[in-house]
């Protein structure tokens, strides 16, 4: 019973630091999309060139789409001319970072760890791409095809002729389709970072502090094959951390988990050839790892308390509550809404 109880008090703070500014994320996210149109990302997109690489990079930064929904948006790049550097930058910048994701980060670990976070992706997708423009010269003939009934979100397949601005359009995108997509993976990560705060054994936290190294490995052999958005792994982070896990091997997980799941590894094999994959993931996984010790070196250097960056501390007041009621109440009704179909 005291195990129900934490877990719920545990839930109940992880909802209430993250849901006003998923929230407001997502209306963000819905307002973008009605002003910046799916087809300027593809124009603007070079041969190969590190300016495309830059470009993509920075298209994807701010972009709300998940790992597996950015699929055939980059599918659509490379059919378009992009080159593979380009391309891939755009597959590992966009899953990492959206809108709604910098904001949800800001809310829960403050401004310098968002910086951080979204500034280490862009130098990760950047190097993919031009190592990538570099040493992989290799045509691939067949290109992969991507329907949308195959992937896992539904956002980035629309196609939609683009009208004068509509508030009722970017709501719905936000709240319906958006959020939609994000709804199952935002619940799970929401009950495991709460199950991760109370589960992990006080000793194994203590290994974990005390061997950086074996935290680091255990972050990512659980990000790289794992299907999670950016948004949902905050809450999985900030219980890594409140357990007593650094800062740097939870930020692994933020930065590795997002970027990469087993459905792209397959999809960027295809589309990219081998090369490339082992050069997404070798550059995510030695990435991350090196962004993750000098996080905690320089926490280390500074004597800063990994937990003290989660702004949990004060109690929720009546704004956060309510965005925590309108959070879960919006994840239930899209998790529930397909077994009504089916009766």
């Amino acid at each position: 019973m005291e195990l129900l109880t934490e877990f719920f008090t545990a839930l109940y703070d992880l909802s209430n630091a993250m849901a006003l500014y998923i929230i407001f994320g997502l209306a963000f996210a819905g307002v973008m999309r009605e002003l910046v149109p799916e087809t300027l990302v593809t124009k603007h997109l070079g041969k190969e060139s590190i300016s495309s690489v830059i470009k993509s990079t920075l298209f994807g930064i701010p972009l709300p789409v998940c790992s597996c929904g950015v699929i055939p948006l980059a599918t659509s790049i490379k059919k378009s001319g992009a080159s593979k550097g380009a391309t891939l930058s755009f597959l590992i910048s966009t899953p990492i970072t959206g809108v709604d994701s910098i904001l949800a980060t800001y809310g829960m670990f403050g401004w310098i760890f968002t910086l951080y976070r979204v500034i280490t992706s862009m130098v990760i997708a950047m190097v993919a791409g031009i190592l990538t423009n570099i040493y992989d010269k290799e045509v691939i003939e067949e290109e992969v095809e991507v329907k949308s009934d195959s992937c896992c979100c539904s956002s980035s397949c629309e196609s939609e002729v683009k009208q004068k601005f509509s508030f009722k359009r970017a709501m719905k995108y936000a709240f319906v389709t958006l959020f939609g997509d994000i709804s199952k993976a935002l619940f799970w990560g929401l009950i495991i970072g709460a199950l991760i705060t109370i589960a992990i054994p006080q000793n194994l936290s203590e290994i974990l502090t005390e061997y950086s190294w074996l935290s680091y490995i255990i972050a990512i052999a659980i990000a790289v094959p794992m299907y999670v958005c950016a948004t949902a792994s905050l809450p999985i982070a900030a219980g890594l951390m409140l357990s007593g896990v650094s800062a740097g091997a939870a930020f692994v997980f933020l930065s590795a988990g997002p970027a990469t799941n087993t459905v792209t590894i397959g999809v960027v094999k295809k589309m990219l050839g081998t090369k490339s994959l082992y050069i997404y993931l070798g550059t995510i996984i030695v990435g991350s790892v090196l962004f993750g010790l000098g996080l905690d070196f320089v926490f280390d250097i500074n004597s800063i308390d990994a937990k003290s960056l989660i702004h949990m501390e004060e109690e929720a007041g009546i704004l956060e509550i309510l965005s925590s009621v309108v959070l879960w109440s919006l994840m239930l009704f899209f998790i529930i809404k397909p077994y009504f179909k089916r009766v």
